[in-house]
């Protein structure tokens, strides 16, 4: 069954029992960042999905040409420290594309309107991120389990879906066979450098893109312009979906975990400020306002 089709008969997830501020619910794009040392890049292809309790995360330097070893994507556990007011993340070795964490310290979180500004407690860098998302349907699934169908027998793998609206983000790890052979090395490059080939580090995915255009954003340049692959669905239990689908060449299923599922949500674009404030910029719209738009 298709993945939308059946998402009609899931429970919605209870809003009240969320840890995470709804400011940081959502699909986000990273507009720019500037770094200690005076320099901005604005042009590094970054997105951010946010469930309720996993995140989704790709990095490209470009859409088709950025090098293998140098692709960036990963889902981990998201962790809010509520007396801090810090995010971080718990990512698993095979969980991430990369064999080390590239970016170790928690964020430190300011938002104004659709915009996130993500702080470095070291003062490092600084990140603004915009959401893409307004409304619609918000489903997070995150992988349970993998069955190999032919054997019958587990295989640690991991992966998570999640949908904000039309905008969707898909992360599936490597085949337990590949990941072990990239485990030992500090990096990819040494891992290739000594036998470990291109297919082997490329089979982690991390896909970005919409509903109606597919995947437009990839770690495997053969997914691009896709549609995503939402079929093969069925509902286990309350909290439980199984899809069967073919992993190189193999039959797998895999269980996923409803974290989210709210059939129509609105997501943040807005924040509060005070009555003050308010009137500040109806007075000064002329000027203030002139030039100003919704920018993603």
């Amino acid at each position: 069954m298709n993945l939308i089709e059946l998402s009609a008969e899931l429970t919605p997830t209870d809003l009240s029992t969320l840890q995470l501020p709804t400011a940081l619910l959502g699909a986000f794009r990273r507009k720019i960042i500037s770094f200690f040392n005076g320099e901005t890049d604005e042009r590094t292809i970054v997105y951010w999905f946010q469930s309720t309790s996993f995140t989704i995360d790709l990095r490209l330097k470009d859409v088709t040409q950025t090098p293998i070893l140098q692709r960036q994507g990963w889902l981990g556990k998201t962790l809010w420290d509520e007396a801090d007011q810090l995010l971080s993340w718990q990512v698993e070795a095979h969980a991430n594309y990369q064999n080390h964490i590239q970016w170790p310290e928690p964020a430190k979180l300011h938002y104004i309107g659709n915009c996130i500004l993500e702080f470095s407690p070291s003062n490092a860098y600084v990140e603004d991120w915009r959401q893409q998302a307004t409304q619609g349907m918000y489903l997070g699934l995150r992988l349970e389990k993998a069955i190999h169908l032919a054997s019958n027998t587990p295989v640690q793998m991991d992966a998570g879906l999640i949908i904000c609206g039309d905008s969707v983000a898909y992360a599936q790890s490597r085949l337990p066979q590949n990941q072990q052979a990239l485990a030992s090395y500090e990096n990819l490059a040494e891992a290739h450098a000594t036998g470990c080939d291109l297919e082997q580090i490329n089979q982690f995915e991390v896909s970005v893109g919409s509903l109606i255009s597919g995947v437009q954003y990839s770690t495997q340049n053969h997914r691009l312009q896709q549609p995503f692959q939402l079929d093969g669905f069925e509902r286990i239990s309350e909290h439980q979906l199984r899809q069967i689908k073919d992993i190189d060449g193999e039959r797998y299923a895999l269980y996923f975990t409803v974290d989210m599922y709210q059939p129509h949500y609105q997501f943040q674009t807005q924040t509060a400020t005070t009555t003050a404030s308010q009137t500040w910029l109806t007075q000064e719209a002329e000027h203030l306002l002139h030039h100003a738009q919704a920018a993603y």
